[in-house]
């Protein structure tokens, strides 16, 4: 950015989460306002607004709502009552914690996941094989070999050797390249 550039921005705007929160004080509505009408609010009171003001609405919309300045509730930004109960989120409430006294050193958290063997742990007993009762092992049965002659009973050839035909699809054919003279 060059030093003689002019920013946007008219140095007589105020900063915008101190423009939103007039906005919602004006406004007055009973649920508290919502998005467009903070933007219209500030559109009217305040004329020569930067180009790119809707974004930079929502951005302080949300840091204020983050940081709990306002209250986001039915699509409705609302000033924070000092004095009303905060409002649960959904969702489970979090688990209350326990204080600890002070100067007590926490161990550092567990990893997650199982642990890694180390070389000090005994070693495990190997599991016992619980037959099913049955007597025949689990899962699918194995393939029965194929007999050698096959199943048309035609006479075993030597043993080991195939017959006549090789497994499989027979390879492609491919016709003989001749050599034309021009």
């Amino acid at each position: 950015m060059a030093t003689g550039e002019v920013i946007n921005k008219p140095p007589s705007l105020p900063p915008y989460p101190e423009m939103i929160l007039k906005a919602i004080e004006a406004l007055n509505e009973e649920n508290g306002s919502n998005k467009s009408s903070i933007s219209k609010y500030i559109e009217s009171t305040y004329g020569g607004l930067p180009q790119g003001h809707k974004a930079l609405l929502n951005v302080h919309l949300a840091k204020m709502r983050d940081s709990g300045v306002l209250v986001f509730w039915k699509n409705n930004y609302t000033k924070r009552d000092p004095n009303a109960p905060p409002r649960r989120g959904r969702g489970r409430p979090p688990k209350p914690k326990d204080h600890l006294p002070p100067g007590t050193i926490l161990p550092p958290p567990r990893p997650r996941g199982r642990p890694p063997k180390g070389p000090n742990d005994p070693p495990r007993p190997p599991k016992a094989k619980t037959s099913s009762g049955s007597g025949r092992p689990r899962g699918r049965p194995r393939k029965m070999a194929r007999p050698a002659g096959g199943f048309g009973g035609a006479p075993p050839s030597k043993a080991g050797t195939p017959s006549g035909r090789p497994r499989g699809r027979p390879p492609k054919v491919k016709p003989s390249l001749t050599e034309i003279s021009a």
